[in-house]
């Protein structure tokens, strides 16, 4: 005889894997019928029709229900909520955040880490990707914003494959690898280009901020365009307790050019957390180290800006794979020489706490 309550319970247990929270809590189970046969159907209400991680659902609910003794099949049926339950599931979702960007409250346990560059092509996503993923893998909630409007890759080297699910215009970020991310790529075809200039980028930011449910995560990385352009005045506005992370690589060239970038943080009174420097050597089949971009860089910035060169992430053509395929290294080859020093960076930054102060006031001349 299957306990009805117990199976109740286990169902409940089982977190809407968007949303995060209970099916329970969320009041997304409505009836578990159980006949003599040892037969269970189970009906859940969606938020919206169609949503894209039902079969995922599917699989919680059944794994669960077959945790309870007696159960020899388990349906798993369907339904949707009522366009006033889901405003009320969202009300309790978000609370009184609104149209107000929750991250940027005081008080707030989101520590937000802009990660700047100088110039492109110095591998400032790469980082940002392997990092999100090296934080995640270290047990932290992990949310990446794609800022990088004109050039965005996140979403491609996350490997993530569904684009928001929108709930009374509210983004819920698809995840992959415990990252969550958006991105101007979930939104603009192959074929465009964004053409925008400062006002609708500004705007853009703002929803991605406001509107997006990133759900407090303990981390959110923030892949910043190169330069010092409207964007980060922006980002600056609306996350004034965010920290800079710098980018650079060993050539000499690339860390003047950085250097700008780490000044517009201390402009605009950001922490900087320190400098990484990336493509710093090539390890060869016979072993030795080649610094096929030259050496110093990275140490050299550090020491102009007075922060820490928190490591140095060597080149290799996997890494360059693993985001054409959305697979960050530091899931395809964890105990790689880059994953460990994407790890080793990831627990500087863990050690490293934002000072406490209040809010800064932007100023620029």
């Amino acid at each position: 005889m299957i306990d009805v309550g117990a199976l109740r319970t286990a169902i409940g247990r089982v977190e809407d894997p968007e949303i995060r929270r209970s099916l329970e809590e969320l009041n997304m189970l409505r009836d578990v019928d159980v006949s003599d046969d040892g037969s269970v159907r189970v009906l859940v209400a969606l938020t919206i029709p169609g949503c894209p991680l039902k079969d995922k659902l599917t699989e919680d609910v059944t794994a669960a229900a077959q945790t309870v003794a007696g159960v020899v099949a388990v349906s798993v049926e369907f339904t949707s909520m009522t366009d006033e339950e889901r405003a009320n599931l969202m009300t309790d979702v978000r609370g009184d955040a609104g149209s107000e960007i929750s991250l940027a409250r005081p008080g707030s346990k989101t520590r937000i880490i802009a990660v700047s560059s100088g110039k492109g092509g110095v591998g400032k996503s790469s980082v940002t990707t392997n990092l999100a993923v090296a934080l995640a893998a270290q047990g932290n909630t992990v949310g990446v914003m794609d800022a990088d409007v004109w050039g965005f890759s996140i979403p491609r080297m996350l490997g993530v494959d569904r684009p928001p699910t929108v709930v009374e215009e509210t983004l819920f970020p698809p995840e992959a690898h415990g990252v969550k991310a958006m991105s101007m790529d979930f939104f603009v075809p192959d074929d465009q280009a964004v053409i925008w200039r400062g006002p609708m980028l500004h705007k853009a930011l703002e929803q991605f901020l406001a509107d997006v449910h990133w759900d407090d995560p303990d981390y959110l990385l923030i892949d910043m365009p190169p330069g010092t352009g409207d964007i980060s005045i922006s980002i600056s506005q609306f996350l004034p307790m965010a920290q800079a992370l710098i980018v650079t690589t060993p050539q000499i060239t690339a860390q003047r050019v950085a250097k700008r970038a780490g000044l517009m943080a201390l402009k605009v009174k950001q922490d900087i957390i320190g400098v990484v420097e990336n493509m710093s050597w090539f390890t060869g089949d016979d072993g030795k180290k080649y610094p096929i971009f030259g050496e110093g860089g990275g140490a050299a910035l550090a020491a102009e800006l007075d922060v820490p060169l928190l490591g140095q992430v060597p080149l290799v053509p996997e890494v360059r794979a693993g985001a054409d395929a959305g697979e960050p290294i530091a899931v395809a080859a964890p105990d790689s020489e880059v994953a460990r020093a994407f790890a080793a960076i990831a627990d500087e930054i863990i050690e490293r706490k934002p000072r406490l102060r209040s809010h800064p006031q932007l100023v620029i001349n």
